[in-house]
């Protein structure tokens, strides 16, 4: 399946780039996820060094300042170690075992990194580290990303209750139901806020509210976990069979054998990759500076995205 999704869906028609530093901030978050207590186990530093976060970072900030790329790997490598927990690791399991560690984080999120605030007690590790995340965002100096980055990691966190409500209650989601949750689930919007952080120029809350820019950046992630889905929906079948992927919610709605929905998937995808390149080409012709510098943030995650996706060992 692996290499249908190499066949079937287009290649992003925008530029493969990459930061020059990916390799000396490798270490560096690296070393972070040991330093908070991440991960403590060598099969656990196997497994998120097979994922290669930063190369992801990298390829979608290629012009950030380091310490930019280094923040956006660092919640990249905190969002793939929660997400291994709930859907490997079965802490996401049911709503009732998630649940407690959901509110601790809640409540990380609700100090928006206040320095004075204590370290946090509940979720050990993953507070410990997404209170540093906060801190660190917070020492940007500007306010209107952080509460973004709050509010985004919110829905984050209360989607993955969504998500394992539905495997207690074997429940396969209808395809629209999906869509509007898997914007939430796969963790773009968040990584998406944090590249806008390492770009002062890019537009403010005001202009972002344009219906014209909200539903490209809603496009965006639908893009970005699109391709996760298909890239890695032969893993999932083979070691986690999940409800929560694009072919299986096609599958399960249409009543379609698993080729028909591998196939219906990846047209989807298709279609919408053109649907966003008219749309960024119409964006781009009319706007200002800002509005250029955000649509180049968006073309470098999605391509960053379909070329992480063909190379990562998370999904082989």
């Amino acid at each position: 399946m692996r290499g249908f999704a190499l066949s079937a869906l287009h290649e992003p028609p925008f530029p493969t780039r990459r930061h020059a530093a990916v390799e000396l901030v490798a270490g560096e978050s690296a070393g972070w996820v040991v330093d908070v207590g991440l991960i403590d186990s060598p099969a656990g530093l196997r497994r998120l060094a097979g994922a290669h976060p930063v190369e992801l970072a990298g390829r979608a900030c290629p012009d950030a300042p380091v310490d930019g790329l280094r923040l956006l790997a660092d919640l990249i490598s905190w969002l793939f170690v929660m997400d291994d927990a709930c859907d490997e690791d079965g802490l996401g399991a049911s709503p009732t075992r998630l649940a407690p560690t959901v509110a601790a984080l809640l409540e990380v999120l609700d100090r928006h990194g206040d320095p004075a605030a204590p370290p946090p007690t509940g979720a050990g590790p993953l507070a410990v580290a997404l209170d540093d995340l906060c801190r660190r965002v917070r020492d940007r100096r500007r306010p209107a990303l952080l509460l973004r980055l709050v509010s985004q990691l919110r829905e984050y966190l209360l989607a993955l209750l969504w998500e394992a409500a539905n495997r207690e209650h074997h429940r396969v989601p209808g395809v629209a139901e999906y869509v509007q949750m898997r914007r939430h689930t796969g963790g773009a919007r968040p990584s998406f806020t944090l590249t806008d952080l390492a770009h002062p120029e890019l537009p403010g809350p005001d202009r972002r509210a344009d219906p014209a820019l909200a539903a490209l950046d809603a496009l965006a992630a639908d893009l970005v976990c699109w391709c996760n889905d298909l890239f890695s929906y032969d893993k999932e079948r083979a070691t986690a069979p999940d409800a929560h992927n694009l072919v299986t919610t096609i599958a399960g709605e249409a009543g379609r054998g698993e080729e028909a929905a591998l196939r219906a998937a990846a047209a989807r995808f298709n279609e919408s990759l053109a649907a966003y390149a008219e749309r960024d080409a119409a964006l781009a012709a009319t706007g200002d500076e800002g509005v250029r510098a955000f649509l180049t943030t968006r073309r470098n995650w999605i391509r960053a995205t379909y070329d992480w996706s063909r190379a990562a060992t998370r999904y082989a």
